[in-house]
């Protein structure tokens, strides 16, 4: 690891490889609220659509890895995920400072187990990786939890 990249520690929630680019919230990320409308309107690319969470309003989430603190709102926000991912339309990752809640969790399963369509998820990386990571940056998961920032 070179002195431009972070490594952080989590625990696997769904397990998976990959590299992205990271879209950052700092504040609790309201499910539904974000992925709603475009969901309505059956889109491929999922734009976020919450306007109260200006970290990531108008900003793609589709492909990307979501990094957050939790998940917030409705009691729908599992199976929005489910559908999103059914669409082929999730986030590629889903990486929380915090625990997991139970209806996120329930929905990235249920997008895995019932769709095909993983959403990778790592959960208690710290409140240390949300203060480093940035928008657009490079993201490395890992199958064992580990998360890998590539410094700017």
């Amino acid at each position: 690891m070179t002195e431009k990249e972070k490594e952080f520690k989590g625990r696997v929630v769904m397990s998976g490889r990959l590299s992205g680019e990271a879209v950052v919230s700092r504040q609790g990320f309201n499910t539904l609220a974000s992925f709603r409308k475009d969901t309505m309107a059956g889109k491929k690319i999922m734009k976020c659509s919450d306007q109260n969470n200006t970290d990531v309003f108008g900003k793609v989430l589709t492909g990307r890895i979501l990094c957050l603190p939790k998940t917030i709102g409705s009691t729908t926000g599992g199976m929005i995920l489910q559908t999103v991912a059914s669409m082929g339309s999730a986030p590629a990752a889903m990486l929380f400072s915090g625990a997991i809640d139970s209806l996120a969790a329930a929905g990235i399963v249920l997008a895995d187990v019932w769709n095909g369509n993983r959403i990778v998820a790592v959960d208690n990386l710290g409140e240390e990786f949300l203060a480093c990571v940035e928008q657009g940056q490079k993201v490395d998961v890992f199958d064992d939890g580990r998360v890998i920032v590539h410094q700017s």
